[in-house]
Parts: C-alpha cells; structure tokens; sequence
C-alpha cells in the first residue's frame, strides 16, 4: 500500500466517522449510556476538518513529508488519547463505549504506522 493510498483510506474513514458523529450523535450517546450529544459532535467537526487535511496531503502530486510526520502524530497523539479517555471515563460510560474507543484507537494507531513506514520510503 502507497502512501498516498494510507492517506486516503485515513481520510476517508476519519471523514466517515466524523460525519455519523455529527448527524447522529444521539446514536453515540444511547451507545455510550451519556447524556450529552455535545462530545459526539466537536469529536465529529475535528474529524471531518483533519480528514479534508488529510484528504488535501494525499492529493499533493509530491506529497509534503512535513504534513504527513504531522499527521502521524495527530493519529498517535489520537491513540494515547484514548487510551487515557478510557481509563478516565471507565466508571462513566458503557463497556461498548469503552470498546469502541479502543478499537478506534487500534484503527487510528494501524494509519500511523503505515503512514510512518511508507513515508520512510521515500
């Protein structure tokens, strides 16, 4: 897989997601067992802003080495994130939430390292 192609596919499903959260947050919430849509939402608009960054990086015809290093480590930055997320919130949202959350984290940490061992190939 090119590094073009990772970028793609991170934008794409970071895009997706942030647009279910966005239309549908009250989905999340009864998933979670929380009372507020408004975490779903700001998750969503930051989502849907990184994956035009991303979507934007991968349309590059050289893609810029600054902006993917940047963009790994949104994605790692993302993964240690929710990794405290979880722990913090363990008492406070449901155990589909917490999974969730961390198969999220799985899917985001798997771009980083791609992103990561393609861009040393260049």
């Amino acid at each position: 897989m090119t590094l073009k192609n990772v970028l793609l596919t991170n934008a794409i499903s970071s895009g997706m997601t942030g647009v279910l959260l966005v239309t549908m947050p009250s989905v999340f919430t009864q998933l979670f067992e929380t009372g507020d849509n408004t975490p779903f939402i700001l998750v969503g608009v930051f989502l849907i802003v990184f994956s035009l960054f991303v979507l934007a990086t991968a349309m590059k015809g050289n893609i810029p080495i600054s902006w993917t290093k940047f963009i790994i480590t949104l994605d790692i930055t993302w993964v240690v994130a929710s990794a405290i997320a979880v722990i913090a919130l363990f008492y406070t949202i449901s155990m589909i939430g917490s999974v969730m959350i961390l198969a999220v984290a799985g899917w985001v940490g798997m771009m980083a390292y791609f992103q990561h061992k393609n861009l040393n190939r260049i």
